[in-house]
């Protein structure tokens, strides 16, 4: 009886240590972010990041060496959520624009985890290629700030809408349900 209890603790034990080990397994693979340099292209225009103003971003995927770099924000989130994803991701990185020395200076290493950044998105300010940006965060009070200024909505990454992707959102009316 007292070798059955014992045998039951050490099963349960183990089943319950297996999901936090694979959790630990999977931070610690996670990649730190890159600093841009000047060489940095964009994953689907092929342009210097450099070049162009406002936030980059950047998605690292299993087994690869370097990661993707975006000359907007929204170029990436269309990334992640379409169909031409090459791997795993392991981390995805945004400027975070109240680290930025400027709009047209959007920094090199002020990045953060795309998870933890509050979006503004149906603002003003287009983004590097002229199209609707997805405008990242480390702060609601800059986040808060921004809005003031140009107009638009907080969200968090998980709620920038699809529509708001892509060349069908170049149209400024359709963001008229995202103003605040």
């Amino acid at each position: 009886m007292m070798i059955n209890r014992l045998l039951s603790a050490l099963v349960i034990s183990a089943a319950l240590a297996l999901p936090l080990a694979a959790c630990k397994e999977e931070a610690a693979i996670k990649p730190a972010a890159v600093t841009m340099t000047d060489e940095a292209l964009g994953y689907y225009c092929q342009m210097y990041l450099a070049d162009h103003g406002g936030p980059k971003a950047q998605i690292h995927e299993k087994g690869q060496e370097h990661p993707l770099w975006f000359s907007q924000v929204s170029d990436a989130v269309t990334y992640l959520r379409g169909g031409e994803k090459r791997g795993d991701v392991t981390a995805v990185y945004v400027s975070d624009m109240e680290k930025a020395p400027s709009w047209a200076e959007p920094g090199r290493d002020n990045w953060i985890d795309a998870d933890a950044a509050l979006f503004v998105i149906g603002s003003r300010q287009a983004g590097a290629m002229g199209m609707p940006e997805a405008i990242p965060f480390g702060s609601r009070k800059a986040a808060d700030d921004f809005v003031a200024r140009e107009g638009g909505a907080i969200v968090s990454l998980a709620d920038i809408p699809d529509k708001y992707l892509g060349p069908a959102s170049a149209d400024p009316s359709s963001h008229s349900d995202m103003q605040m």
